[in-house]
């Protein structure tokens, strides 16, 4: 309780405005979110123009947005195209540029019977939260899940696990350990996510919560995922 009580402060500010050091290192709110303005308006107007042909801007802004309010959703291309009037083929180059240039991250299913489970969607992730929030009015379970996607993907090799019914695992490491992210997890998360990692033969499971008012074995802070 004593750990919590000193880095929840410091946890809670990278869930709301990302890692970026000089954000970070910003004691003043506004300052923060200036600072992230000026890295988002640097980055579609700089980096991104120095990559590629950029001569639709706001067609480029218009999907960031979208992509932004689709944190830890799986990626329907043909409904982006759909919802920002951007031709497919378009949208695809887009989410190209926008990986390999580092302001977005998706993630690949784990999958054992292609015949049950989704094994072609991708889920998406924003590379630094702050930017996240800067595109799209985030909700609170969507800013903690891709903090805990940036915390854990430094460690190996992520993905996600999905059936048809709709059940899921949020991230599955290296295909050893599973993980189910929870603002306010609970024994019956756990159990919910041990049932489905023995469809991947995965043994180890855990909930990341953000909020420890209910700690159990296997159960782990956010804040403690270094």
């Amino acid at each position: 309780k004593s750990e919590y009580e000193r880095l929840k402060y410091h946890y809670e500010n990278y869930i709301q405005y990302g890692g970026f050091p000089e954000v970070v290192l910003s004691d003043d709110v506004q300052q923060k979110r200036d600072l992230i303005a000026d890295i988002f308006s640097s980055y579609m107007n700089h980096d991104i123009a120095a990559l590629a042909d950029f001569k639709k801007s706001d067609e480029a802004y218009k999907l960031v947005k979208l992509l932004a309010g689709r944190i830890g959703a799986k990626l329907d291309v043909s409904k982006l195209s759909s919802l920002s009037g951007i031709s497919r083929y378009a949208v695809e180059n887009y989410l190209t540029l926008f990986e390999q240039s580092y302001l977005i991250k998706t993630l690949p299913v784990t999958s054992k019977s292609p015949d049950r489970e989704l094994v072609k969607a991708r889920k998406l992730y924003f590379l630094d939260n702050g930017m996240a929030s800067f595109a799209a009015d985030l909700g609170s379970g969507a800013k903690f899940e891709n903090a805990v996607f940036n915390q854990l993907h430094h460690y190996g090799s992520l993905s996600y696990y999905a059936l048809k019914t709709g059940n899921e695992i949020d991230f599955v490491l290296d295909k050893k350990t599973a993980f189910e992210v929870k603002e306010t997890a609970a024994e019956t998360d756990l159990k919910n996510t041990m049932m489905l990692a023995q469809n991947i033969d995965v043994d180890e499971c855990f909930v990341i919560g953000r909020h420890p008012n209910n700690a159990f074995e296997g159960f782990l802070w956010g804040g403690n995922i270094l």
